[in-house]
């Protein structure tokens, strides 16, 4: 069983100077704030070290985001957000500038891909339809077999696929529930090919994140960029989170506020390819927190 202390969290977390956040399971669970997360952010924005919410959510827009946490008292601007949703749609802004893309997403996620070229649903379904991407996302509602058979027939005459993430699960107030990873990996099965993931664990999501919190953290302090050793990952998902983190070069923080626990840590621990161990374990994001330099 893997164990932690306060002097070891503070210890894991000498010298950072900017944060990653993860946001369910570190920020909000269940549709709620974390008991002291509030404040905790409050705190960061007081001492100025520079941070960014990262997160897998793909259900709602950035600046949806924003206004929810300024309704619960914690004002955080969109730009400190960065989703899996905002990479993909800068993505195929960057890589298929103009052209045709079929996104299964909320409306309101819809509108982060906003002066791209998005095919309605009668436009997917027509049989000579063709798209330069498929992009799926978090939307219960857009999930339907006409849809999904629409990406499929994309994909199948030359669409690359998209996927915004592979969650396999998340935690909301109904309990454990299945997320767009399931969706995603039925589609790589059905069309035979192999999607581009772009949200967490992939590599470039932590280094865009990574970067803007350096380029913020020289300005704070006299032009110096943090490095990436210098910056932290808090997460709840020790393969998402943790591990995708470290794998670039940051150090992985692991809360047990979220769903994985002692169970994973030790899992984990154990797992010769794909596994490791946090660079420090704390109890909520409160924690974290206040055991900063």
């Amino acid at each position: 069983m893997i164990r932690f202390r306060d002097d070891e969290l503070r210890a894991a977390l000498h010298g950072v100077r900017g944060l990653l956040l993860d946001m369910d399971g570190v920020f909000v669970l269940k549709g709620a704030l974390i008991p002291g997360a509030g404040e905790a952010i409050v705190e960061l924005e007081r001492r100025g070290i520079p941070y960014r919410i990262v997160t897998n959510s793909s259900m709602v827009s950035r600046a949806r985001l924003a206004r929810w946490s300024a309704k619960v008292g914690v004002p955080i601007p969109a730009e400190r957000y960065q989703s899996a949703l905002s990479v993909s749609a800068a993505y195929t802004a960057a890589h298929h500038p103009g052209q045709p893309l079929f996104v299964m997403a909320s409306d309101d996620a819809k509108g982060e891909f906003a002066g791209q070229r998005l095919l309605t649903t009668v436009e997917a379904g027509a049989p000579d339809a063709r798209a330069a991407a498929v992009v799926i996302g978090d939307s219960p509602e857009e999930v339907t077999y006409d849809n999904l058979n629409h990406a499929f027939r994309l994909i199948h005459a030359g669409a690359e696929l998209i996927g915004m993430h592979r969650n396999r699960w998340w935690l909301t107030a109904g309990g454990p529930t299945i997320d767009s990873g399931a969706i995603v990996t039925g589609l790589e099965f059905s069309a035979g090919v192999r999607a581009r993931i772009l949200g967490k664990p992939a590599p470039e999501f932590f280094r865009i994140a990574a970067a803007e919190v350096a380029t913020q953290a020289a300005e704070r302090d006299t032009g110096r960029r943090a490095t990436r050793r210098e910056i932290a990952m808090v997460g709840d998902d020790l393969w998402t989170d943790v591990f995708g983190s470290q794998h670039v070069g940051l150090r992985g923080i692991f809360v047990l506020s979220g769903k994985h626990g002692r169970k994973e840590l030790d899992r984990g621990a154990a797992q010769r390819r794909g596994g490791g161990r946090p660079d420090g374990i704390a109890a909520s994001l409160a924690e974290v927190v206040a055991a900063l330099d």
